[in-house]
């Protein structure tokens, strides 16, 4: 499969474009940040470049994106009161560079990691909620 082919079917470049739904918290003319939609705690989020990378690494560039991941960071620690929040470049479940933001709560059930697969549900009316908490403290 090509590169073209690649940023055709993947849902990060979808939702880049505008094809795909998503939780927007933020973006500039290179980045976007949303919610997972799999989210391991409340306020979980993602910052993806706008252009396809395969790993956080390949941005040729990586001081602006892990600026706007603090950003990210600091409102998260602000809109949910938790000094602990998990930054994570695994990048295994999207073939699309992307940094988790992952705000930890205290009995928050996943200890001193997060343990895959323990996802929360939250309704559509809770996801707008938690994106707006965020983007009042940006």
């Amino acid at each position: 499969m090509d590169i073209k082919n690649i940023m055709e079917d993947c849902i990060f470049c979808k939702i880049v474009r505008g094809e795909a739904p998503a939780y927007k918290i933020w973006e500039n003319e290179d980045y976007l940040v949303i919610l997972s939609i799999f989210p391991l705690t409340k306020g979980h989020s993602l910052v993806i470049p706008k252009k396809h990378y395969r790993w956080v690494w390949d941005s040729p560039d990586i001081g602006p994106y892990f600026e706007v991941a603090q950003k990210v960071v600091l409102a998260s620690k602000k809109a949910f009161k938790t000094d602990f929040v998990i930054g994570a470049q695994v990048g295994d479940e999207v073939h699309h560079a992307h940094i988790q933001i992952i705000p930890r709560y205290k009995g928050d059930g996943h200890g001193d990691f997060i343990t895959p697969g323990i996802v929360q549900t939250f309704s559509e009316e809770q996801m707008i909620h938690i994106a707006e908490s965020i983007i009042e403290n940006l």
